[in-house]
């Protein structure tokens, strides 16, 4: 059963506070073939687009399109501030394993 990715009220936060809305775009969360370990995560300020599931908190959106849908099952998006920097993060239950960036994984 396909369940839809969770996001967390941090990550929409952080949306909220770069001004993702007010200038018309969502965070898209995708995945695409390639990376180190098969697959790899894509995550860009984007608009909305025809067959995409939106996922929204307060006016704020994610996105995630069709094909990536099945890969994100379950999923939850996060935002995360570490000594090292400040991101969007993915925590996969699908992945059997990733690399150390956390940008790529394998199913």
């Amino acid at each position: 059963m396909q369940l839809p990715p969770n996001v967390t009220p941090r990550a929409f936060e952080r949306l909220s506070e770069i001004g993702a809305a007010a200038q018309g775009k969502a965070l898209r969360v995708a995945v695409e073939g390639g990376g180190c370990s098969g697959f790899q995560y894509q995550i860009d300020l984007d608009a909305p687009a025809e067959g995409d599931l939106v996922l929204e908190d307060k006016g704020e959106k994610v996105l995630v399109d069709e094909v990536s849908l099945p890969f994100l099952s379950g999923a939850t998006i996060d935002f995360t501030e570490e000594l090292v920097g400040a991101r969007f993060t993915i925590d996969n239950p699908n992945a059997s394993s990733a690399c150390g960036c956390g940008v790529s994984f394998s199913m």
